[in-house]
């Protein structure tokens, strides 16, 4: 039998909408089957791929939707990679658009300077405006970010999230990412 590393399942909510958009929500399928088998998720659609154990067999889920809903109306955890995500991973001082790992985030206000580590005070950096504006005031250094650092809602990570596309995606998962597109005429 083939190795089972490659297939992960796309997770979807009760209301069957991606729990997120960026980074997809996607399970390892060690932790897909956990779920089916503690009866947590329904599958909705399946790899050709089989795994066995000495009791049973199944196919490998490829799209699953969770029991019980999760409202996603909380606030976004305030992290490195939902800062880049909020400022479409976009340097707020050059504008240049880079990939996460050529970004870093800046306080406007340096700490040194009673700056402090929340959403209205980092905005997404590149390394180079990083070090150039170093432990300055914006205005003292001429680099005032492009857009107003706030905390975003869910729904606007969930937007900014749709123009990024995943390294992966199956083909089963088509039908459950796009639901709210135009349908064809």
């Amino acid at each position: 039998m083939a190795s089972a590393q490659g297939y992960p399942s796309l997770v979807l909510n009760a209301d069957f909408r991606p729990l997120s958009y960026f980074p997809l929500s996607i399970w390892s399928w060690q932790d897909s089957i956990k779920a089916v088998f503690l009866d947590r998720v329904n599958v909705l659609s399946e790899y050709e791929h089989q795994v066995s154990s000495p009791s049973c067999s199944m196919r490998l889920p490829s799209v699953i939707a969770l029991k019980e809903y999760v409202h996603l109306d909380r606030r976004p955890a305030f992290t490195r990679f939902n800062v880049f995500l909020r400022d479409r991973f976009e340097c707020q001082y050059c504008g240049d658009r880079l990939p996460a790992e050529d970004l870093t985030f800046d306080h406007v206000t340096p700490r040194s300077r009673g700056g402090r580590t929340t959403w209205h005070n980092v905005v997404t950096a590149c390394q180079s405006c990083n070090l150039i504006k170093g432990n300055r005031m914006p205005l003292d250094c001429g680099m005032v970010p492009l857009n107003e650092p706030e905390p975003p809602t869910t729904r606007t990570l969930q937007q900014h999230g749709r123009a990024f596309p995943p390294n992966f995606l199956h083909e089963s998962w088509n039908d459950f990412l796009y639901w709210d597109s135009e349908l064809e005429a």
